[in-house]
């Protein structure tokens, strides 16, 4: 059933996060979903490719790039007009990228293809291509830009990717299932959810090894249904939020004790989520129930749910 709960009061306050614009791939609807970050309902619905999933912003916030899956395709859209304006080449089945450092490259996990693709966006082009284990899906640069990550569902490991040689250097072994990769700040630490495993895995880049796992169990959720899948900090980075899939919970950690600090219940199959550039609010995307819910991050609960088109899978926003 599709809800919409605002609380007026709030919809009122000018904050930054009111200025923002929300972008939100639909899976199954071919589509992105505009919505204002002030009146908190959507404003435009965008059609693009088959099967949209990654999803995330230019450097220059001119454009989204989203991996338009099911045409095997990158496809950039222009913020403007929501018109695509062009499809970068991108390997079969693009699931989840990354954009480098500077905005030139994307890297794109090829899912049926266990590699993956390095796209020159300027150029329009492939750059190169990099196998890496079987059904990559997470992708992260790190903040020094020298490394791409990729995780392996299949294989359950993160392959590290020095950008510079173009070549795989290193594979770390995960619990079941990685899904989604999320550097710190410092590029010290890399957070890897495994949706199989119900767990979160922080990895120390320096060593490349596994150096604590955070088990979740919200109450009275079968362990069947808690599936980790989405992770993003707060600008602050005192907070990791974590998606945790049929659950239909965020999980709040406190990213200095590694501690879970709440669980927020939130729509049915809660996947990616993004951030507001203030921290004050998360938005993540709820892929059975059709709807965007909106989380007030001081508060640790969700304040509405906005209608979005057929599966909601990935969230960006941009000022």
């Amino acid at each position: 059933m599709m809800r919409y709960l605002l609380l007026p009061a709030l919809a009122m306050i000018a904050t930054p996060a009111a200025a923002e614009t929300i972008y939100v791939s639909n899976e199954k609807g071919n589509s992105i979903t505009v919505i204002d970050g002030a009146s908190l309902k959507p404003i435009a619905t965008w059609p693009v490719g088959a099967r949209p999933r990654g999803i995330t912003i230019s450097r220059d916030g001119k454009h989204l790039y989203v991996c338009a899956s099911n045409d095997h395709a990158v496809q950039i859209i222009e913020r403007a007009t929501g018109k695509v304006i062009a499809d970068l080449p991108s390997g079969q089945d693009p699931e989840q990228f990354a954009l480098s450092v500077d905005g030139a490259m994307l890297f794109a996990a090829n899912e049926d293809d266990a590699a993956i693709t390095a796209i020159d966006v300027r150029g329009k082009r492939v750059a190169f291509q990099v196998d890496v284990g079987v059904e990559p899906e997470g992708m992260a640069t790190s903040p020094d830009g020298k490394w791409v990550v990729a995780t392996s569902e299949t294989d359950h490991k993160v392959h590290w990717i020095d950008i510079a040689g173009q070549q795989m250097v290193a594979e770390t072994q995960v619990d079941e299932r990685p899904r989604h990769a999320e550097f710190t700040a410092d590029g010290s630490k890399l957070w890897v959810s495994a949706e199989i495993g119900g767990t979160l895995q922080i990895i120390d880049v320096a060593t490349k090894t596994v150096e604590h796992s955070i088990a979740f169990k919200p109450p009275g959720v079968p362990a069947e249904k808690n599936l980790p899948v989405g992770v993003r900090f707060t600008p602050d980075g005192k907070l990791a939020l974590v998606a945790l899939g049929r659950a239909n919970q965020i999980a709040f950690v406190d990213t200095a004790t590694r501690a879970i600090l709440a669980y927020v219940p939130v729509g049915q199959r809660v996947w990616h989520l993004a951030i507001s550039k203030d921290g004050q609010r998360a938005y993540a995307a709820n892929g059975l129930s059709d709807t965007l819910s909106v989380i007030d991050i001081a508060e640790r609960r969700e304040i509405a749910q906005i209608p979005t088109g057929d599966a909601p899978w990935g969230v960006v926003i941009a000022p």
